[in-house]
């Protein structure tokens, strides 16, 4: 499904072009995918029903963590994705040793629904599972069909350090591989997809083992618009706490929704 040879075509160009972005190291790589196989695999995707478990923080948002088992096509994207050429592409260009969750915890097909949207925010540091494993890329792959501005929904990132902020364009088959940090702000405001349509991606995540913890493991902060309302605030505020305490005693649901 990926178009390998092209990448591996052209690792020094993307080297550079990952690390000199702004605000924070990030890279779009368009035709990421064999577009005839892309195609069968979009037609092949049903609307989800599994909402997200992002609570307040995103709305008409719906996701599938097995997406491989839609089509033949997707599971070979899941496998092209996971195997050791693609990793040994995204060492090269980040200048790290990092490799692709096997299993893609937390990660799926994800659908905005009318009027979707998802709070900016930081994701997970550390695998919930394997602890040493830290979280070092988010690889979001979008397969939005003859994508228009007006549609919205553009990946906004922005560092949480400078304020320093950017707006990426989503059409189909693009790849946007960006960089995940304690300052790494990312989400995304209210779509207006046409009835019908839905904001879609796959996402998939890169980690880097480390011998010791260099961050304390968070799970997702969230950072709530400016008029947002003060409960929305003060649940933002707690979320770690109340999502660390609710694992302790119930498990995590992340990769619930099969």
């Amino acid at each position: 499904m990926i178009n390998f040879e092209a990448l591996e075509h052209n690792l020094e160009d993307l080297r550079i072009k990952y690390l000199a972005a702004q605000p924070f190291p990030h890279l779009i790589i368009d035709n990421f995918c064999d577009e005839e196989k892309l195609n069968r695999a979009y037609n092949s995707i049903p609307e989800l029903n599994n909402k997200s478990r992002d609570y307040a923080f995103a709305n008409n948002k719906f996701e599938k963590s097995n997406y491989k088992v839609i089509c033949q096509e997707l599971e070979d994207l899941y496998n092209d994705l996971s195997s050791e050429r693609f990793n040994k592409i995204l060492s090269f260009i980040i200048a790290k040793n990092t490799f692709v969750d096997p299993k893609n915890f937390g990660g799926g097909l994800h659908q905005g629904k009318k009027n979707s949207f998802l709070d900016m925010h930081l994701d997970f540091n550390y695998h919930p599972l394997n602890k040493n494993w830290y979280r070092e890329l988010n690889l979001l792959l979008y397969l939005n069909k003859d994508w228009k501005k007006e549609y919205g929904g553009e990946l906004k990132i922005k560092d949480l350090r400078t304020n320093d902020e950017s707006e990426l364009e989503i059409p189909f088959n693009r790849l946007i591989i960006q960089q995940c940090g304690p300052y790494t702000l990312h989400g995304y405001d209210m779509t207006n997809f046409p009835e019908g349509k839905y904001r879609t991606s796959i996402a998939t995540y890169a980690y880097q083992v480390h011998e010791r913890l260099i961050e304390t493991p968070r799970t997702t902060d969230w950072f709530p618009k400016e008029d947002a309302s003060v409960l929305k605030k003060i649940f933002a505020k707690n979320y770690n706490f109340l999502v660390q305490t609710k694992n302790k005693f119930f498990g995590s649901g992340t990769a619930k929704n099969q």
